[in-house]
């Protein structure tokens, strides 16, 4: 039971994280390498500000912190013209050592005597368990993000950066900024990410400089899961998608963690390969739609 509650607090959670990424590569279709190091940025910046003693504050800043490393990526691609992976991989390099700076130099912090959103609630609500505030916490955490994007992608700002990344020369002939449509949606994704790092931090009541690689694997391997259980284009169930994807995989992880034969440290592996089939599926399909065809052509064939 314990597994299952906490899959479902981390799916959730990480969630938010998908949806982010589901931006910049789904909806603007660019290869954006800048999770890493923006959901590093925001578990860090939590991290400091929690310790403080403002965990609300802390939350807020983490997304900022992630909107602003989007930004300079999406300034690094549009106005220096740098390959979208060069310019990602430029600004998670970056970030690393930002993000020692941030946390004064330490690779680790602790917030195990520090108040964060979690415990927050728990004095609010003490007949409350400890699980089921992670749980109505990474719920409303979900759920806005959900919403508050879903209500921004049919706004007109919204629509027009859908309309870029699915045709931005036709949007840049509708005297529409592409460049300033770029940037925006990856600060926008980037800041979901941020924001992701800055709930995990409370949620785990520590942060690591490390906690983010493999993140955008993480990330990936959702949208890709939550895709094929739900097919809706509309942009809500798009979003839900995502969350759904975070769910399943981290299900899966669980399940195969919990398995005698993969030690903790196959994490990355299992995370690799999980992405590998989600990504092959779709190729398959493919190939065994066209054997089909070419089977039924040749059966037309011998039939005349």
């Amino acid at each position: 039971m314990t597994l299952l509650i906490g899959s479902l607090q981390l799916g959730l959670l990480y969630g938010v994280m998908v949806m982010g990424i589901y931006i910049s590569f789904r909806v603007m279709n660019i290869p954006d390498l800048t999770t890493e190091g923006s959901f590093t940025f925001g578990l860090a910046a939590s991290a400091m500000i929690c310790a403080a003693g403002h965990p609300v504050l802390a939350v807020i800043i983490s997304s900022l912190a992630g909107a602003a490393a989007g930004a300079f990526t999406g300034l690094l691609q549009t106005k220096l013209d740098i390959h979208p992976v060069l310019a990602g991989i430029l600004t998670m390099s970056g970030l690393y050592s930002i993000n020692l700076f941030v946390m004064k130099g330490a690779s680790n912090v602790t917030l195990l005597n520090s108040r964060t959103l979690f415990t927050m609630l728990m004095s609010a609500f003490p007949s409350l368990s400890k699980d089921a505030v992670k749980l109505i916490i990474a719920i409303i955490a979900a759920g806005l993000v959900l919403l508050a994007l879903t209500f921004f992608f049919k706004t007109s700002l919204g629509l027009a950066i859908r309309a870029t990344g699915d045709n931005a020369d036709m949007v840049s002939a509708s005297s529409i900024n592409v460049n300033a449509m770029k940037i925006t949606a990856l600060a926008i994704a980037n800041a979901c990410i941020g924001l992701c790092g800055g709930l995990i931090t409370q949620y785990q009541s520590f942060a690591d400089i490390n906690s983010g690689v493999g993140m955008l694997v993480v990330g990936l391997a959702s949208v890709i899961i939550g895709e094929a259980f739900i097919r809706s284009r509309r942009i809500f169930f798009c979003f839900l998608s995502a969350i759904v994807g975070s769910l399943v995989y981290r299900y899966i992880i669980a399940l195969a963690m919990k398995s005698p034969f993969f030690p903790a440290y196959m994490l990355k592996l299992i995370s690799a390969v999980i992405v590998t089939i989600a990504l092959a599926v779709p190729a398959a399909k493919k190939m065994s739609a066209a054997r089909r065809l070419k089977a039924a052509n040749r059966g037309g064939s011998d039939n005349a």
